[in-house]
């Protein structure tokens, strides 16, 4: 089960400024502190269902949370991995709809849940906030038309390159001539990312092992050839 923590004031949250909070005056960022609860996460849990009502947003202090929709045979396709400063569920909440996705802890995590009128209230209130939600709904929608691009008109190899230096961008550690992807997925949750069978992406890690492309280090992947990825992932170019 969830375990509340002793609440911290959002003023002083490190993963603040990676935030759509983190230019908030100090009137409205400490009206969400006062209503937000902070809550710990262990890997596996269950943040929201598909098809559940939004009773508010939220934030991300840390870890590392999958955002996916499944399929009706069972598989997971992977919209997005949500990590410190990212907000969830107010896309449902704004629209005033149901989630469209589910969202699962795969990193112990520490998340505020910030109540529905307490976002909203600060976002009509706030000029500014309003526009960069509405960035980010855009910038969201801009994403999903990309991907939606990419499997239609890139090969597996290629999604699996860019989602690769996608990873090692976002959760990668550097090394002696490499970048860690300091983050373990399983094989399955890769193929989630992919859109494609877990199979073809065990085949492919191998295949790209062996062209030097990458180390396997357990369930922790390697990148050594960041450039060969990039020109795998864009059409060969």
């Amino acid at each position: 089960m969830p375990n509340q923590l002793k609440q911290s004031p959002c003023e002083l949250c490190a993963s603040r400024k990676h935030s759509l909070f983190s230019d908030l005056s100090e009137q409205h960022i400490c009206s969400i502190s006062d209503s937000k609860n902070s809550i710990s996460h262990k890997k596996g849990q269950i943040l929201y269902y598909e098809g559940t009502k939004p009773l508010g947003i939220f934030c991300i202090k840390s870890g590392v949370v999958k955002v996916y929709k499944t399929a009706s045979n069972g598989k997971e396709q992977i919209i997005h991995l949500a990590k410190s400063g990212d907000f969830l569920g107010y896309t449902a909440l704004l629209s005033e709809e149901n989630y469209t996705n589910s969202a699962t802890i795969i990193e112990e995590a520490t998340i505020c849940f910030i109540p529905r009128d307490a976002f909203l209230n600060t976002l009509f209130a706030n000029t500014p906030f309003f526009k960069r939600i509405t960035k980010a709904l855009s910038h969201e929608l801009g994403v999903m038309e990309e991907k939606l691009t990419d499997s239609t008109q890139k090969s597996i190899r290629e999604r699996l390159a860019y989602i690769l230096l996608q990873l090692s961008h976002s959760f990668g550690v550097e090394g002696d001539n490499s970048r860690k992807i300091d983050l373990i997925l399983s094989r399955e949750e890769i193929a989630g990312l992919v859109g494609t069978a877990t199979e073809s992406v065990i085949r492919l890690l191998s295949e790209f092992k062996k062209d030097e492309m990458i180390e396997l280090e357990g369930k922790k992947i390697i990148i050594k050839d960041p450039k060969g990825l990039a020109r795998l992932s864009d059409f060969y170019a």
